[in-house]
C-alpha cells in the first residue's frame, strides 16, 4: 500500500519534470509571438457589438433544493444547492446555513464532469472503470431511489455525485444548470492572457504528441493545474487499475464504489501536487520575463529574419510530401468536414437570434401594454442576463449537440466532437451577451424624454440595429470557428503522417540558429508552422466558397458593415441597473451587496409544498426503498418526527460549523486505502462453556467472495440491566399470550443488534444527520441506568444463549398486574431476575 503513494508521487514528479522543460521553451516562444504581434499589429475584423467585461458581477446562477446521495451512510438527504458566478456547485445542509454564511458541506468543480440522467448511460461509463466488471441498471442497490428523475455527475477520475428531484420539470432545469456549469468550468483558460495561455496549450499538445497522442483531447478541461492532473492520471490511472483492481474484495457494486473512492483520493493528491508545481513553474518563467522581453525588443528584426530563413529551408524539405498527402488524403474531405460543422453550428446561432428576437419583442409589447419606464425597467432587468440563463439558452445549445463526425472521426482520429460542441456553445453565449448588452446601451441612450408610443418606436429601432449587428458578428465568429475547427481536425493528422519521416532530419536545422536566438526559435514549432501554412490556403478557400454561396447566412469577406454608430464605443462600460433606475429601486437598494441577484428563478412544483428551509429531511416515500439490513428493523423502530419551522429557528449555531468540513468518503492516507482493499468485518459471537474460543452457536457466517478470517478477538460486554430486562419482558409477554401459560419461555438475544449506552447526541434536542435514532435512546433523559446485580457480575458458568431462561419474581409481578395470571404461575423465585449465562 505504500507502493500506491510511491507510485503516485513518482509518476507526478516525472510528468511535471518533462512538462516543465517543454513549458520553459514554449514560454519564450509565446513571449516572442506576443511582442511581435504588438509591434507589427494586425488582427481580425472589428466587432459591431459591444462586449462587457464582467457580466456576472453581483449575480448568482441558481439555487434550490435537491436530494443528494450520501455514500458514507448510503442514504438520501435534502441539500440546498447554490451555484455562484464561478459556476462551482456548493451544497449546504439547508438554506438557513447558506443564508447565515456558514461554510458549505462540499464544493464541486464541474471541470471534466458529465451530467447524466440515464442510469444505463451511467453504468456503461462505470463499467469501463474496472476490467471484467459488468453491471445492469436493475442491479444497483447503492442507488435505490424513490424517484426516477435522477441527476448524476460522472468523472473518469474524481468522485461521482448523485442527486434526484421530484418532478420532470425540476430535472430539466437542474440538468440545464449542471450542463452549463460543466461547459463554463471546462473553458478554464483565459484568452486574454497572450503569453501564459498559448504557452500552456502548446506545451500540453507537444507533450502528448511526444507520447504518440495526436489530435483533440477530451480532458483539456478546467484551469492549468486541473489539466495537468488529468495529464498525470491519463497514464497513472491505468497502472493503478492494474495494481488495485484484482485486490478489491466484495460484490461488484462494492468493488466499483471502493475503486471510485480510491481513484478520487489519488486524483486529489495529484491535483494538489500539480497546483503547487505549476505555480512554481510560472513564477520561475515570469521572473525571467523582463530579461527576455528586453532581448526580444533589441534583436527583433534579426530574430524574424533568421526564423524566416530556416522556415524556408524546412518548407523546401517537406513541400512535396506534404502536398501529396494534402491532395490525396485531406482535400477530398475538407468540404464534408465543413458541412458537418456548419449545419448544427449555424442552426444554433440562428436559434440564438430567434431567442433574442422573442425576448426583445416581449419587452416592447409589455412596455406598450403596461406603459411607463417602470415596466420597461422591470422587463429589461430580466433580459439583461439572458445569455447566462441556462434554461432559456438550452434550445440553442441542443442544436449544436447534434454534431456528428462519424467516419471522419475515425479517419482523422478525432477522439470526440465534444471539444467542438462546447466551443461553439461558448461562442453562442458570448454573442448573445454582446447583443443584449448592446441593446441595453442603445436603449438607455435613447430613453431621454421618451414615453408612450414614442418609447415603443425607440425600442423597435434599437431592436433592428442590434439584430443587424448580430447577423454580421455571427457570420464573422462562425467563419473563424470553422477555420479553427478544420485546423484542429487536419493538422494533427498531417503531423502524425509527416513527423516520423523527418524527425531525424530536423535536428540539423538547429545548427543554423544563433545561440542568442535559440530560446525564441524552435525547430519543432517551425515544422508545425510549415505544415499549417500548407493546408491553410485550402481551408480558407473552402470557407470562402461557402460564404460566396450564402450557405447558412454567411457573409462574404468583402462585405464590411458600415459603422452606423461611430460613438457607440464611447457609451458607459458600467452595467445598467434597470431595477434601481426605473423600477423597484428602493427595494433593491435596501438589499445592498449582501444578497446577489439570481439569474434563474426558483422552482416550486405544483401540488408540492417547498421544503422548510431546505432542512435535512428524509426522502419522500423512503419506506419504499429499504436500506441494507433495515427491512426487518423498520417495524421495530418508530418514525422520528420531522423538525418544525419553529424548532429550526430555536437551534443554536455550533462554532464547529464555521470551519470548512472535510468531504467524507475518499481515503486520504495509505491506511484508508488499505481498509477499502481489505475491509475488516466484525462479527459478535457468544462464548461456549466448553472452550475459550468463540464458536458459532446461532447459525453460519457467510463470507463474500475474497473475504477471509484474519483474527478472532474476544470482547466481554456489560449490558445495562434495565435494557436487558425490558427486552426479556417484551418477548415473554408475546410467548405467554401464544402458549396460554402452559410452558416456559426461552428468550434469545439477537446477535445482530448491538446495545450501546445512550449518548448525549441521541437526545431529541440534538439534530441527528444520520436520519436514524435508536428507540432505546429517544427518552434517555427520563431514564436512569440501574446498576447490575452482583449475581450477574459474578457468574462463573456460561451456557448457550438458546438455554437462557428468564424468571420474574413477586416484586415485579406485583408492580405489573396487567401481565395476568399466566405470569404468576411462571414466577417461583423471590429473586429479582435470575439469568443463567
Amino acid at each position: 500500500f505504500r507502493k500506491i503513494d510511491s507510485l503516485q508521487a513518482t509518476h507526478t514528479r516525472q510528468v511535471m519534470a518533462e512538462f516543465g522543460k517543454v513549458y520553459e521553451q514554449q514560454y519564450a516562444v509565446a513571449l516572442f509571438n506576443s511582442v511581435r504581434f504588438e509591434i507589427e499589429g494586425g488582427g481580425s475584423a472589428q466587432s459591431q457589438l459591444l462586449h462587457r467585461k464582467d457580466p456576472l458581477q453581483d449575480k448568482s446562477i441558481f439555487s434550490g433544493d435537491l436530494f443528494q446521495y450520501l455514500e458514507e451512510n448510503k442514504k438520501w438527504r435534502n441539500r440546498f444547492i447554490y451555484v455562484a458566478d464561478s459556476y462551482n456547485i456548493s451544497y449546504y445542509e439547508n438554506k438557513l446555513a447558506h443564508d447565515r454564511g456558514l461554510h458549505p458541506k462540499g464544493v464541486i468543480n464541474c471541470a471534466g464532469y458529465k451530467a447524466l440522467t440515464s442510469m444505463d448511460e451511467y453504468l456503461e461509463l462505470l463499467n469501463s472503470c474496472l476490467p471484467d466488471t459488468k453491471a445492469k441498471a436493475g442491479n444497483s442497490p447503492f442507488l435505490k431511489c424513490a424517484s426516477s428523475y435522477l441527476l448524476i455527475l460522472w468523472h473518469p477520475y474524481a468522485r461521482h455525485h448523485y442527486f434526484y428531484v421530484r418532478t420532470e420539470k425540476e430535472q430539466k432545469k437542474w440538468l440545464a444548470v449542471f450542463q452549463d456549469c460543466v461547459r463554463h468550468t471546462n473553458n478554464g483558460l483565459s484568452e486574454e492572457n497572450k503569453v501564459l495561455t498559448p504557452a500552456f496549450t502548446d506545451s500540453v499538445r507537444l507533450y502528448r504528441q511526444a507520447k504518440g497522442h495526436y489530435g483533440t483531447w477530451d480532458m483539456m478541461c478546467g484551469d492549468p493545474p486541473r489539466i495537468l492532473a488529468n495529464l498525470v492520471m491519463e497514464t497513472l490511472h491505468q497502472e493503478l487499475r492494474a495494481l488495485i483492481g484484482p485486490r478489491l474484495k466484495g460484490k461488484l457494486q462494492q468493488r466499483q464504489r471502493d475503486w471510485m473512492l480510491i481513484s478520487d483520493a489519488v486524483y486529489r493528491q495529484v491535483l494538489a501536487q500539480t497546483r503547487v508545481q505549476y505555480e512554481g513553474l510560472v513564477q520561475t518563467c515570469e521572473a525571467k520575463r523582463p530579461r527576455l522581453d528586453a532581448s526580444l525588443r533589441t534583436d527583433m528584426d534579426q530574430i524574424i529574419t533568421s526564423k524566416e530563413h530556416i522556415s524556408g529551408r524546412i518548407r523546401a524539405l517537406v513541400h512535396l510530401r506534404a502536398e501529396q498527402l494534402l491532395r490525396s488524403n485531406v482535400q477530398p474531405y475538407i468540404t464534408s468536414i465543413l458541412e458537418a460543422l456548419m449545419e448544427p453550428a449555424s442552426r444554433g446561432f440562428s436559434e440564438v437570434r430567434e431567442v433574442l428576437f422573442r425576448e426583445m419583442v416581449e419587452v416592447s409589447k409589455n412596455t406598450l401594454n403596461d406603459g411607463g419606464k417602470e415596466a420597461l425597467g422591470k422587463h429589461m432587468e430580466k433580459i439583461s442576463m439572458l445569455a447566462f440563463h441556462p434554461v432559456k439558452m438550452q434550445s440553442c445549445y441542443e442544436k449544436m449537440e447534434q454534431l456528428s463526425l462519424e467516419g471522419l472521426q475515425q479517419r482523422f482520429e478525432v477522439s470526440s466532437p465534444s471539444v467542438f460542441i462546447q466551443r461553439a456553445q461558448i461562442l453562442m453565449r458570448e454573442q448573445m451577451d454582446n447583443a443584449v448588452y448592446t441593446f441595453e446601451q442603445l436603449l438607455h441612450q435613447s430613453l431621454e424624454g421618451q414615453s408612450g408610443e414614442q418609447l415603443y418606436k425607440v425600442i423597435q429601432r434599437c431592436q433592428d440595429r442590434v439584430l443587424k449587428k448580430y447577423d454580421y458578428d455571427s457570420s464573422t465568429v462562425r467563419k473563424k470557428f470553422f477555420r479553427e475547427a478544420l485546423l484542429q481536425v487536419i493538422i494533427p493528422y498531417m503531423l502524425k503522417q509527416l513527423y516520423p519521416v523527418y524527425s531525424t532530419e530536423l535536428p540539423k536545422f538547429k545548427e543554423l540558429i544563433f545561440e542568442d536566438f535559440s530560446r525564441f526559435i524552435l525547430v519543432e514549432n517551425m515544422f508545425e508552422e510549415v505544415v499549417l501554412q500548407s493546408v491553410t490556403k485550402d481551408i480558407m478557400m473552402a470557407v470562402k466558397e461557402a460564404a460566396v454561396q450564402r450557405k447558412h447566412n454567411l457573409y462574404r469577406d468583402s462585405i464590411v458593415l458600415t459603422n452606423s454608430d461611430p460613438n457607440l464605443h464611447l457609451l458607459g462600460e458600467n452595467p445598467i441597473d434597470w431595477a434601481q433606475q426605473y423600477g423597484g429601486g428602493e427595494e433593491q437598494a435596501g438589499l445592498g451587496n449582501r444578497k446577489r441577484r439570481q439569474v434563474v428563478s426558483m422552482i416550486v412544483p405544483e401540488g408540492m409544498a417547498p421544503l422548510p428551509y431546505g432542512s435535512c429531511l428524509e426522502v419522500p416515500g423512503v419506506e419504499e426503498i429499504p436500506e441494507e439490513n433495515e427491512a426487518q428493523m423498520s417495524e421495530e423502530v418508530p418514525e422520528k418526527p420531522l423538525r418544525t419551522l419553529e424548532y429550526l429557528h430555536q437551534q443554536p449555531l455550533s462554532a464547529t460549523k464555521s470551519t470548512a468540513p472535510k468531504e467524507p468518503g475518499s481515503p486520504d492516507s495509505v491506511d484508508g486505502i488499505r481498509e477499502l482493499i481489505n475491509p475488516v468485518l466484525e462479527i459478535v459471537l457468544p462464548l461456549s462453556e466448553e472452550a475459550d474460543d468463540p464458536v458459532l452457536t446461532n447459525g453460519m457466517v457467510h463470507l463474500e467472495e475474497g473475504q477471509e478470517i484474519k483474527a478472532i478477538t474476544t470482547v466481554t460486554e456489560v449490558l445495562p440491566g434495565d435494557t436487558a430486562v425490558e427486552r426479556a419482558i417484551q418477548e415473554l409477554d408475546i410467548a405467554v399470550e401464544e402458549d396460554d401459560g402452559e410452558r416456559l419461555v426461552e428468550c434469545t438475544v439477537d446477535s445482530d443488534v448491538e446495545l450501546v449506552p445512550p449518548s448525549a447526541y441521541s437526545s431529541p434536542r440534538h439534530h441527528d444527520d444520520s436520519g436514524f435514532q435508536s428507540p432505546t435512546n429517544e427518552h434517555r433523559e427520563e431514564e436512569e441506568t440501574q446498576p447490575l446485580k452482583e449475581e450477574l457480575r459474578a457468574g462463573e458458568e456460561t451456557v448457550d444463549p438458546e438455554q437462557v431462561m428468564v424468571t420474574l419474581g413477586q416484586e415485579d409481578n406485583e408492580s405489573n398486574d396487567e401481565m395476568g395470571e399466566t405470569k404468576e404461575d411462571i414466577a417461583e423465585d423471590d429473586s429479582d431476575v435470575v439469568s443463567e449465562i
